[in-house]
């Protein structure tokens, strides 16, 4: 029987990208979802395709940048299910605008999705998680300590390191109640947002960041949606156990460099 039997999983940012390959992935090991998205067309393409007779998946359609709808959003969650085994903060944006150019509405975007939803979504759904004993995985970016060439990240690195500090100290305040809280921190994944950001630049930056893959990645490629899945649930499972506060490195050997 898969460890994931009978779990809930709720992932943000769950209709693509990063959050859909850690779906695809729990969804094989039997878990029951809830994804979150603001694209329902896409949530409900989703919903059919990992829908099977082990998982049930189950979709909110909200927009969580909005932080006046945290509040319902939870709600909606726990009347879908009081049991919350496993809470995977993904949703996030990454717009790589220069620091000159970044206005404070576009910072306030990056800190209200990357870092204000998951800490008050936790907030709300925290009680649920107690009782399961459960896990919070946040899902950061080698961007948090890490800078490459023709990528301008200022806001969004800012973010990410908060969203790292975040794991760690409430790691340390929640430990003793039995809650794991743990972050992964991907190097390049091909997502639709990492093709979309890439589309913004000239054809001399992006035939230098495709060079860059293959001269600091060791293993001369970016990863795939499932690799951060498979992580995900490593972190989530029993084999994990003694497993808080880190965050895990899911970057190809970017960070050797």
């Amino acid at each position: 029987m898969s460890y994931f039997k009978n779990k809930n999983i709720i992932i943000t940012g769950g209709s693509d990208g990063i959050g859909l390959g850690i779906a695809r992935v729990f969804a094989q090991k039997k878990a029951n979802l809830i994804l979150i998205g603001r694209n329902k067309t896409k949530l409900l393409n989703i919903q059919r395709e990992l829908t099977n007779d082990h998982s049930s998946v189950q979709i909110i359609s909200a927009d969580l940048s909005n932080l006046h709808n945290i509040p319902t959003i939870s709600q909606q969650i726990i009347s879908l299910t009081p049991q919350i085994d496993v809470l995977i903060h993904n949703a996030g944006i990454g717009q790589f605008k220069p620091f000159i150019e970044t206005d404070e509405a576009l910072l306030d975007l990056h800190l209200n999705l990357n870092v204000k939803t998951p800490y008050l979504l936790t907030q709300a759904l925290l009680p649920s998680l107690i009782k399961t004993k459960g896990n919070i995985i946040n899902i950061s970016s080698y961007f948090a300590e890490r800078m490459l060439p023709e990528r301008t990240t200022t806001a969004y690195s800012l973010t990410k390191g908060a969203l790292n500090s975040f794991t760690k100290s409430l790691a340390f305040e929640i430990g003793h109640l039995g809650v794991r809280v743990n972050a992964i921190a991907p190097g390049s994944v091909s997502t639709e947002q990492l093709n979309n950001n890439l589309q913004l630049l000239s054809t001399h930056q992006q035939n230098n960041f495709y060079k860059m893959i293959k001269d600091v990645y060791p293993l001369e490629k970016i990863g795939a949606p499932e690799d951060i899945g498979k992580a995900a649930a490593f972190l989530a499972s029993e084999d994990a156990q003694w497993i808080t506060s880190t965050i895990f490195k899911v970057d190809g050997g970017l960070t050797t460099n």
